[in-house]
């Protein structure tokens, strides 16, 4: 095995000025630097799974979830968040999220989706 150059003493140098504080601020600027992309991924960027996940917090048991997400999926809507396409729903009938989804289950209210998010569709 290559023995491995120590550099920590040069790449260390900037850091050995700095107070307590100039260096909790600097880990936390590093720390942002590092997480904003993970952050931007997860606001622009969704999958099936998540969106089952969403639902299932929300109080639908794993099968409506399963069959609202697989729907809202092939009506191209999956970006805009399957909670979101609920609760849109759920508010243009001034009805129980929990009521909405079953019935939407059920084959019912995808017009009021379809016209909520009018332009989604491929």
């Amino acid at each position: 095995m290559k023995e491995r150059n120590d550099d920590f003493e040069l790449r260390a140098k900037h850091l050995q000025g700095m107070t307590d504080e100039e260096l909790d601020k600097y880990f936390w600027e590093l720390t942002e630097k590092v997480v904003n992309p993970l952050v931007n991924l997860a606001e622009t960027h969704t999958s099936q799974s998540i969106e089952r996940s969403v639902l299932l917090r929300m109080g639908f048991n794993s099968l409506q979830a399963s069959k609202l997400v697989d729907r809202i999926f092939e009506k191209n809507l999956l970006s805009k968040g399957a909670g979101n396409v609920i609760y849109r729903v759920s508010k243009e009938l001034n009805s129980d999220i929990i009521k909405t989804g079953t019935e939407m289950v059920d084959g019912k209210h995808w017009e009021i989706a379809d016209a909520l998010f009018e332009g989604s569709e491929k």
